[in-house]
């Protein structure tokens, strides 16, 4: 394990990097400019790389990855790889066959973690977005239970070496955890604001929380109202980032570490990448971390509105 990071246990005994590098990007941004984000990002220091098979960047992210392999910058042991089960393939039996899609297009042959990236099963097939002649989304019957069983035999088969959710609520969570025949517990939940309530349950029950869009988000059209506040201008962000002589995003960053939630970040510029992996170098106060849970105000960048 590499010193320079903080690693958080997993409650099936592997360890994350506290730090993530996100691999979502808009639409309009080139598929080319991940590739690159993603080596810069794997220089830079960062070890734990989050992306997702309805992202459709994982070719890009796989050849990144293994060009840095190939150089020998990393191993494929020092990579924390994270991919998503997209919900058109919620049907037990085509559970595997996703991950084997991601596994292909990455040439890679396992995940460190494989999450279920939204509890809203869709109607299979080759549309990510399958919709009715109406423009409304096709939705998919498919009990959680029964994906989650099949996440547990991809785990089994050596695919993933560890399984969770994403975008779960409590509710949804404890219906996996008291799934009759558990073999393994969810090990992290993906969230996108401050979850006070779902960090301290998933606390008590061993899983790690893991924050998206702790910077704001990119502002994607498709997913953020544009009239949404700007995170990263908040005053209270910038009077702390002033005091620690620190940019606002990296307040924002270890203020979610400190919380104990791992963290994604994700840019395409280097100079931000290379700043982000900064942020083991400070530590945040507890008047600090008081004034910044005072900002919460349970709001939602990116809403499931498809």
């Amino acid at each position: 394990m590499n010193s320079k990071h903080q690693y958080v246990e997993l409650n099936d005994g592997n360890f994350i990097p506290a730090l993530g590098f996100g691999t979502y990007k808009p639409q309009e941004v080139p598929n080319s400019k991940t590739t690159e984000a993603t080596k810069r990002a794997i220089e830079a220091g960062f070890r734990h790389i989050d992306s997702a098979y309805v992202y459709q960047v994982e070719e890009e992210v796989g050849l990144a990855i293994r060009s840095k392999i190939a150089d020998g910058t990393v191993k494929r042991e020092d990579i924390f790889y994270t991919s998503k089960l997209w919900c058109t393939f919620f049907r037990p039996e085509l559970v595997q066959s996703c991950l084997e899609r991601s596994l292909k297009k990455l040439h890679l042959d396992y995940v460190d973690l494989y999450l279920i990236h939204f509890p809203v099963p869709m109607k299979p097939g080759e549309e990510l977005y399958p919709r009715d002649e109406n423009g409304k989304l096709i939705y998919d019957s498919v009990d959680l239970c029964a994906v989650w069983d099949a996440m547990e035999k991809c785990k089994d088969a050596g695919l993933a070496k560890s399984i969770g959710v994403s975008n779960f609520n409590r509710r949804q969570l404890e219906m996996i955890l008291n799934k009759p025949g558990l073999r393994y517990k969810p090990v992290e939940c993906h969230i996108y604001h401050n979850q006070r309530k779902l960090l301290d349950f998933c606390k008590s029950k061993d899983i790690v929380l893991v924050a998206y869009s702790a910077l704001g988000t990119q502002r994607d059209k498709q997913w953020v109202d544009q009239s949404s506040p700007v995170l990263l201008d908040d005053p209270v962000l910038g009077a702390l980032a002033k005091k620690h002589k620190r940019s606002s995003a990296l307040i924002a960053l270890r203020y979610q570490l400190q919380r104990g939630v791992v963290v994604l970040a994700q840019s395409f510029k280097e100079s931000e990448i290379k700043e982000n992996i900064q942020v083991f170098d400070f530590q945040l106060s507890a008047e600090d971390m008081k004034d910044l849970d005072g900002l919460n105000r349970n709001f939602r960048y990116v809403t499931m509105k498809l």
